[in-house]
């Protein structure tokens, strides 16, 4: 499945990018994004908001955008939470509120986050986890029934990283231990009885409400268009949890990686492949965007 090169969008469009983080911007294994540099070095040059959009959480999040040096908003929690750096946007969009300060983050928040919530509560999740467990009699268990040294073996996280990743607002991640494959259908039957639903990432599944990714972007476009008018945006993801994402982008791009996704195309008009995975193929691809030039194939 060969990459198709990316249009170039108009110098005088304002530009938007949403990315997913684990395995599209980050690389799989190593959380690094050492190969995306030179892509992220010229939207912050050409003052193209990136906006991190993922099921980590705040806490994760805004340690990770001061290190890129980011000063976007970021979505939490597959579409939980719109977070905005206050440092950045000193009047937020009406509907949000002074983030509430987490235990452990007070050296993080400086002049704070702006809060927009989208999700229910985390209390809502573990209820629900419970319920889905009792219902279909599977052998599921989510972070809050987890330690530290449990969820830093199925992540690969260090011991900080892990506690911020415990740090959860809106979305329980879970892994479903029984031999045979899950019913996806039934699981999402049993969730939506509940007023709840499941997605799919690169490592668990997620239990979250009626937000998803997607949704979280169209408020972030809605609240930038009003400010810039017509907006132009590319999404980039890897897993089915990035595909509403995808879906509302005006270049939607899935980075490549180890599972395959047969009619995606067709589901999603205009959807572009890497040729590489993580931050090798997101570097192209942006960069594609950006420079109206198939960067993949000069690599060749």
């Amino acid at each position: 499945m060969g990459v198709d090169p990316i249009p170039r969008v108009s110098d005088t469009s304002f530009f938007i990018i949403f990315t997913d983080l684990d395995g599209t911007l980050l690389d799989h294994t190593t959380y690094r994004w050492k190969e995306a540099i030179p892509a992220l070095d010229t939207c912050k040059r050409r003052k193209v908001p990136v906006v991190l959009v993922s099921s980590k959480t705040r806490a994760e999040m805004d340690l990770l955008r001061r290190s890129m040096s980011l000063t976007d908003p970021f979505i939490s929690e597959n579409g939980g939470g719109i977070f905005f750096p206050r440092e950045t946007f000193g009047i937020p969009p009406p509907q949000a509120i002074a983030a509430p300060a987490q235990e452990g983050q007070k050296t993080l928040r400086d002049k704070g986050l702006w809060q927009w919530s989208l999700g229910l509560p985390y209390g809502d999740m573990v209820k629900g986890l419970q319920g889905l467990r009792e219902e279909l009699g599977w052998h599921a268990r989510g972070f809050s029934d987890m330690s530290i040294e449990e969820i830093s073996a199925f992540t690969g996280l260090d011991k900080e990283s892990t506690r911020l990743a415990t740090m959860r607002e809106f979305d329980e991640p879970f892994v479903i231990l029984d031999p045979q494959i899950p019913d996806m259908e039934r699981l999402s039957e049993v969730a939506a009885k509940r007023g709840l639903k499941v997605t799919l990432g690169g490592r668990f599944y997620h239990l979250q409400g009626k937000n998803d990714k997607g949704k979280a972007m169209e408020k972030i476009l809605t609240w930038y268009s009003g400010k810039h008018g017509r907006i132009t945006s590319i999404a980039l993801g890897d897993s089915p949890n990035d595909f509403p994402m995808l879906e509302r982008a005006d270049f939607p791009v899935l980075v490549r990686s180890g599972q395959e996704f047969r009619g995606l195309k067709e589901k999603i008009p205009g959807l572009k492949v890497t040729r590489q995975m993580g931050p090798k193929g997101w570097n192209t691809a942006v960069l594609e965007a950006l420079n109206g030039r198939d960067e993949e194939r000069t690599h060749d």
